[in-house]
């Protein structure tokens, strides 16, 4: 009876350690709320997991919450859109390396009767410019997001300081502030993908695209192992790796949402 007990406990014991080991095959990702938001993840992780067997979990949240997670040591990798914000946190010794996945646009959504006539206006400073004067509603994200930071850089070289009962910052993601937009028939700034993917239009529509400063591109982090030895630095190295990889780019340039490409490869 003794030795059918033993041979019971070493049977549930391999059985949990075997568990133990498959559920560590995971790595947490902060990434951004477009990326999420516009089916990316759901097509591309998958392929991932199959090369490798690492499940990626994602945390998608603005830019500036991405950051603050991986600055604690709560993720094992970043992918985020904020290139300056990114360099710095390089120089700053949360990270090792940084380098370019992939690329899209931002572009200015508003109510079809457009207002503010941004649709006539040659610059994406123009377009804010005339949101402003004419005190049109705009829905700012507010949440210190990649886009959110792009809407705020835009709104200085247009000379402008958004603000009163016309600007609303909400406080909250892409997909939620194009809600509000939709209920509010306001101007909003968007990700071209989350925009692509979103359903709730209403009455909203693309006015204004095309500005070079609308330019939108994506960056992969290895996070430091110095100041962060805890996390899976050698999982998160191979999907830094995959996203820069032949397989990775081609993934991502797969993936469209009615036939329409929304993220453009760029690795180097």
């Amino acid at each position: 009876m003794k030795k059918t007990l033993n041979l019971v406990l070493a049977a549930v014991t391999t059985m949990g350690l075997a568990f133990n080991a498959h559920g560590e095959d995971y790595i947490t990702l902060a990434s951004t709320t477009s990326t999420e938001n516009s089916g990316l993840f759901a097509s591309i992780l998958p392929k991932f997991e199959d090369a490798t067997g690492i499940e990626v979990r994602v945390v998608a949240v603005g830019t500036g919450q991405a950051f603050e997670i991986a600055r604690r040591g709560d993720a094992d990798s970043l992918l985020v859109h904020d290139t300056a914000g990114e360099k710095r946190f390089v120089e700053n010794g949360y990270a090792t390396e940084r380098a370019d996945v992939m690329y899209n646009d931002f572009v200015l959504i508003g109510p079809a009767d457009d207002p503010a006539n941004i649709s006539e206006v040659k610059t994406a400073a123009e377009a804010l410019s005339a949101i402003a004067e004419s005190e049109a509603a705009f829905a700012s994200r507010g949440d210190d997001s990649g886009t959110n930071r792009a809407e705020l850089r835009l709104w200085e070289s247009a000379g402008v300081e958004p603000g009163g009962s016309w600007y609303r910052e909400l406080g909250s993601g892409m997909g939620p502030t194009l809600n509000t937009a939709a209920a509010m028939d306001a101007y909003v700034m968007s990700d071209r993908a989350t925009w692509v993917a979103f359903e709730n239009r209403q009455k909203l529509k693309l006015l204004f695209e095309g500005d070079k400063v609308l330019f939108n591109q994506y960056g992969s982090l290895l996070l430091s192992e110095e100041k962060h030895p805890h996390l899976k630095h050698e999982m998160a190295e191979k999907w830094h790796n995959w996203l820069l990889s032949e397989d990775g780019q081609k993934a991502i340039a797969d993936f469209k949402v009615d036939g329409q490409q929304l993220f453009f490869p760029n690795a180097q």
